[in-house]
């Protein structure tokens, strides 16, 4: 299965902290302190769920949460999690083929998940996720990153060789990393925040859903 993570899931984690140290973690982290109380979350390819409990450190109770992960060793690994007293759905799924389990969501939360995508899927992807956002809800997007003002020449060879490693044993389909900012802003998105980390490598950003959508 493509995009699948179950031959590393065990391993990622320690992974990307021997390569990143706590950048993919503390971008992430920067994002989540702009989620409100009780709010209901959609959270997108996980992984091991350590955000879960980022989550009910910030958050005890009060929030609703579904969880989709196309691993099923990821997501054993989420369901162990402590919640705290929040309430918690797992799903596993691709995220194209999930259907919502209420009507919208006031956040949607997609950490290193586009990065996998050849440009057809991440536009479906995209597409799926921004009806499943509620109006004026936020959508918290943490990825790799390359700034077109820049050479960006160890990085290119840094995503060169994640794709190749990832191809192998994941079955990870993309080989370039899509830049998905133009399709945020052709969805009339605000960007309230953002966060770079890694010599600007990986950044956070946290969305605003306009009240009317698209132009």
């Amino acid at each position: 299965m493509k995009n699948n993570y179950d031959n590393i899931a065990p391993l990622y984690d320690r992974l990307s902290r021997l390569v990143f140290g706590r950048a993919q973690v503390n971008v992430q982290l920067d994002l989540i302190h702009s989620i409100a109380a009780d709010s209901r979350i959609l959270i997108v390819g996980g992984g091991s769920g350590w955000i879960l409990e980022a989550l009910a450190k910030l958050h005890p109770e009060g929030l609703t949460i579904t969880y989709v992960e196309i691993s099923e060793k990821m997501l054993r690994m989420a369901r162990d999690r402590n919640c705290a007293n929040n309430k918690v759905v797992f799903v596993e799924q691709a995220i194209e083929d999930f259907e919502a389990l209420q009507n919208s969501y006031d956040v949607i939360i997609t950490s290193f998940l586009f990065d996998n995508f050849l440009r057809p899927k991440a536009e479906k992807v995209f597409g799926h996720l921004t009806r499943l956002l509620a109006s004026e809800g936020l959508w918290l997007y943490a990825d790799f990153y390359l700034d077109p003002n820049k050479k960006n020449g160890w990085k290119k060879g840094m995503l060169k060789l994640m794709y190749k490693f990832f191809g192998y044993l994941c079955q990870v389909e993309a080989r370039n990393l899509i830049d998905m900012s133009p399709y945020f802003q052709r969805n009339r998105y605000q960007m309230l925040f953002s966060s770079l980390h890694y010599a600007g490598f990986i950044k956070g950003i946290v969305y605003k859903k306009s009240k009317t959508g698209p132009e």
